[in-house]
Order: structure tokens, then C-alpha cells, then sequence
């Protein structure tokens, strides 16, 4: 059995959850959300738990089951805390600015990159060289984050773009001085 799937997801106080068949609506002190599941997977809550189970042990059943329980697990868990990623922005020059509800971008471009967040998230920018995406729903979360990462994602030879707060950049040796011929 899918170590994931068996386990209960626990259900904290001020959240509400409510079954429809394979749609289950969540809400909480942050917000509400909306899922279907797929209609092999049963959800049932008992007590301040949601148990997911599946209705054999073949592949697919077994691959909804733990996917099913982790979705599950994220809507509980935006609902009640939310989700965040923080980003940085290295480079001379680099910078991020705020206007109303725009994320307003200048990473050596001629000219600024300017974002909206989609409905339900929420873009704050702490210092200049950093931008931090909120929001209850962790795809649009990671999906926001992503795209602002894509606008000029960091070179391995000095490290410069936009990068997420503690990633790794693998660098890269530059060229050396001239072979060869005096």
C-alpha cells in the first residue's frame, strides 16, 4: 500500500471540509478551495481526519491514491498556513519594485518586466533584490514563482538572474588567457 495514501491527513481547528461525491471543498481562516478527484479514489472524513482509499492494488489506482492524499494534504494545509517561495535577484543593477498590485522587474533588460499575479496571490518585495510570492493554493504558488524565475534565470559563469532563496547555482570556469601564438 502507498505509504503516502494510508496516511490520515489531520484536519486543524477553523478548517471545515465538505465531500461531494469526488469534489471536496475546503475552508479555512485564509481562504476556500475547490477540487475534484478522480472518481476511483473515495474520501472519507471521520473525525478530524480525511482518510483516502483506493479501490485495488493496480498501477494507476496506486499512483491516484498517494497523488490524491498529498493534493488533499496542500489544500488543508493553504487553507490553514498558506504557502510562500522567496526569490533573489543577484546582479548589479538587478532590481524588483512594487506598483499597486504589479511586480515591476529590472534585470538588464532595455526596458522594465512587469507581472500581475493571477487572483488569490499576492506579490511582496521586502528589499529590492528580493520577491516574495504568497498565496493558498501551492501550484499557483510554485507556478507564479517559476514564471517570474524564467525572466532571467541565473547563468552558471557569475551567477546572475533570479534565482529561489537557497538554490544551488552550479558555476562554470570562464575562459582563460590566450593559446597558442606570441
Amino acid at each position: 500500500m502507498s505509504r503516502i495514501g494510508k496516511k490520515p491527513v489531520k484536519v486543524p481547528a477553523g478548517v471545515n471540509i465538505a465531500i461531494e461525491g469526488n469534489t471536496v471543498t475546503v475552508n479555512g481562516p485564509k481562504g476556500k478551495l475547490v477540487r475534484q478527484f478522480p472518481p476511483e479514489i473515495t474520501i472519507t472524513q471521520e473525525g478530524e481526519e480525511l482518510i483516502v482509499t483506493r479501490p485495488s492494488d493496480a498501477k494507476p489506482h496506486r499512483e491516484l491514491h498517494g497523488l490524491s492524499r498529498a493534493l488533499l494534504q496542500n489544500m488543508v494545509k493553504g487553507v490553514s498556513e498558506g504557502f510562500q517561495k522567496t526569490l533573489e535577484l543577484v546582479g548589479v543593477g538587478y532590481r524588483a519594485t512594487k506598483q499597486g498590485n504589479k511586480l515591476i522587474l529590472s534585470v538588464g533588460y532595455s526596458h522594465p518586466v512587469e507581472m500581475v499575479p493571477e487572483q488569490g496571490l499576492e506579490i511582496e518585495v521586502p528589499s529590492p533584490n528580493k520577491v516574495v510570492v504568497k498565496g493558498i493554493d501551492k501550484e499557483a504558488v510554485g507556478a507564479l514563482a517559476a514564471n517570474i524565475r524564467k525572466v532571467r534565470p541565473p547563468e552558471p559563469y557569475k551567477g546572475k538572474g533570479i534565482k529561489y532563496e537557497g538554490e544551488y547555482i552550479r558555476r562554470k570556469v570562464g575562459k582563460t588567457g590566450a593559446k597558442g601564438g606570441k
